[in-house]
């Protein structure tokens, strides 16, 4: 009587009879499936169970398949070697860096340390797909399916692991020669009263980014006026540049352009110190080798060692 299979058939027991079928052989199957004669012996007997027929011819000299079993492999056989193909893939996955990798980060953070490398981590790592998520807000990680992120240290939420990129930051005014020449060089806070600045409205929040000045190794906020006002860094870059205004940029993003001479640091001694950018993301995330490699690559090019 046949019996009806209400379960999934072990693709383990299906292994094994593939693996008998070919070896001739229970000993041979057990060493290529890496398991015991006795349980490959289990593995058709349950299997032989489950679907009421004979499978295997057994005597003293070979082992063979049955009509039946012979047609359930024609059958299964395909789909047994795609399984192994699978497996096989991942398994090499596991320590091969490749896949789909998701970075969250600010615009400044992307031009500053992302596009300097982009063009060598791709040449090392071509089975990578990178995607950057460029993004002035403060992003939820884990709900917006991101492996990563960049940000400034203090932003970074406690529960995450983050790396520095740099050894701190700092945010400085500055202007061009031109408008120098032009309006004049402010010597103290108040002087700013009298000058064109540039500000920064900060996509996430819409709020306009204050001006802020440190004044007896405090931080405090002062009033200019807002001749232009921008939401990407690039565009505050140039009109800085063109001579428009005062500027506040983090020295970083304006190396360039500073060793150039095409912007002079004013007001010095009031820089605002910050917090370094960092790499972060949720613990586990580090243990695939797509991320591990991206970071990494990311720290040793700023400076750092190798992750241990």
């Amino acid at each position: 009587m046949k019996k009806h299979l209400t379960e999934p058939v072990p693709t383990s027991s299906l292994q094994a009879l593939e693996a008998v079928a070919r070896l001739q052989s229970f000993t041979r199957a057990g060493a290529a499936l890496g398991v015991s004669t006795a349980a490959v012996s289990q593995h058709i007997r349950a299997l032989e169970s489950r679907v009421g027929v004979r499978l295997l011819e057994r005597t003293s000299r070979r082992v063979h398949t049955t009509e039946a079993g012979q047609r359930l492999l024609d059958e299964v056989g395909p789909a047994l070697a795609t399984l192994s193909t699978s497996l096989q893939r991942l398994a090499a996955d596991q320590h091969t860096p490749s896949g789909l990798l998701r970075i969250n980060t600010s615009r400044l953070a992307a031009r500053v340390f992302i596009e300097p490398v982009l063009d060598a981590f791709l040449a090392r790592y071509p089975l990578i797909q990178l995607e950057l998520f460029l993004d002035d807000t403060f992003a939820d990680l884990v709900h917006g399916g991101f492996d990563a992120g960049i940000r400034l240290g203090d932003s970074i939420a406690r529960d995450m692991v983050a790396l520095p990129l740099d050894h701190g930051q700092r945010r400085i005014t500055v202007a061009s020669p031109d408008y120098l020449a032009r309006c004049g060089t402010p010597r103290r806070a108040e002087d700013l009263l009298a000058h064109r600045c540039i500000h920064f409205r900060m996509p996430g929040s819409g709020r306009i980014e204050p001006w802020v000045l440190m004044v007896g190794g405090k931080p405090v906020k002062v009033e200019v006026n807002a001749a232009l006002i921008f939401s990407d860094d690039s565009w505050l870059n140039k009109a800085a540049v063109a001579g428009h205004g005062l500027a506040q940029r983090f020295e970083c993003s304006i190396r360039d352009e500073l060793k150039a001479g095409l912007l002079v640091p004013v007001l010095a001694r009031h820089a605002q110190p910050f917090s370094g950018f960092c790499i972060y993301h949720p613990a586990r995330r580090l243990q695939a080798p797509k991320l591990r490699a991206f970071v990494s690559f990311l720290r040793e090019s700023c400076g750092f060692g190798p992750l241990a």
